[in-house]
């Protein structure tokens, strides 16, 4: 005889969701970048509350630990010697940043409109990357030496009987508009933002090109309608990059600039450096407001660069 049997309990499995290698892999690199990540955090994050306490009056040096706005009301309304110099360089800094961005991205663009294909030959190639190993310093005092009113081409020039003597060469270094700066800028960041564009585009399939060809469109049609959004991304990030760069650089403006106006960063380390370091305040808030002005930059290419893409 069958005795009953007790109910079974039915018990729900608990599914058991397996990780995703991609996640693992992820974690895998973070935990082995996380000693040099939190280093440089550790650094980056202690230089940016260094600044701003800074440039709020928090100097325990001179016994000054209150903080204050003084700074910044003394660069941006004055009046007082720090205002008198502050906005021609801010102007001065946007003007040589802007200018130096736009002409390199615009070279950057008509050197690959004009490269056949898409191909860069060896001569080319030698060619983009020729200063490229050189750093900024060393390229902005061989600029100096060649291009100078007592430099190799003035020389050249006064031998040759085109101007009587070196003087009378145009002056295109130390000059108050910052075109040997702007020259210097340009002639380093292009190659740079070229080798940027023809990455991505030898990336992209050709077919686009050749479809826009094959329906009639000219060479400059494809330049604007297709090649044009193709690179645009990246040509936004590297213009951003050189920017950057170029507002917040100190070598090059202060070998090849005049005394006034100068670039922020150099009036910047002027203040800091003042024997009076109440101007370090000062100092301080200029390189916290370009900070600022290069963060602002980089919002406004991002959202135009995203207006771009929609249709």
């Amino acid at each position: 005889m069958l005795r009953p049997t007790a109910p079974r309990m039915a018990y729900k499995r608990e599914q058991i969701i397996p990780f995703p290698r991609r996640h693992r892999a992820a974690i895998s690199i973070l935990l082995s970048l996380a000693p040099a990540l939190l280093l440089v955090a550790l650094l980056f994050g202690a230089s940016v509350i260094y600044g701003i306490s800074q440039s709020l009056g928090y100097l325990p040096l001179i016994d000054q630990e209150e903080l204050s706005l003084d700074a910044y009301r003394n660069l941006l309304i004055g009046p007082s010697v720090a205002a008198s110099e502050f906005w021609p360089s801010l102007v001065f800094s946007l003007w040589v940043s802007l200018a130096s961005t736009f002409l390199a991205a615009a070279g950057a663009l008509l050197v690959v409109f004009l490269l056949p294909g898409r191909q860069v030959g060896p001569v080319s190639r030698f060619t983009l990357h020729l200063n490229l190993a050189f750093p900024h310093l060393v390229w902005a005092i061989g600029i100096s030496l060649l291009l100078a009113q007592s430099g190799l081409l003035a020389r050249l020039a006064a031998m040759a009987g085109w101007i009587s003597q070196p003087a009378d060469f145009p002056v295109l270094i130390r000059d108050r508009y910052g075109l040997g700066i702007m020259l210097a800028y340009v002639s380093k960041g292009l190659p740079f933002l070229t080798l940027i564009v023809l990455a991505i585009l030898r990336s992209q399939p050709q077919e686009y090109d050749l479809v826009a060809q094959n329906l009639g469109a000219s060479r400059w049609q494809r330049l604007r309608y297709v090649t044009f959004p193709l690179v645009l991304p990246g040509l936004v990030a590297g213009s951003l990059l050189l920017f950057a760069f170029v507002f917040g650089a100190y070598e090059v403006p202060a070998i090849l600039g005049v005394r006034f106006p100068r670039m922020l960063a150099v009036l910047a380390l002027d203040f800091f450096l003042n024997p009076d370091l109440r101007s370090r305040a000062e100092g301080m808030a200029m390189s916290v407001i370009m900070a600022v002005l290069v963060l602002l930059v980089a919002g406004i290419a991002r959202a135009l660069s995203r207006r771009y893409d929609m249709p």
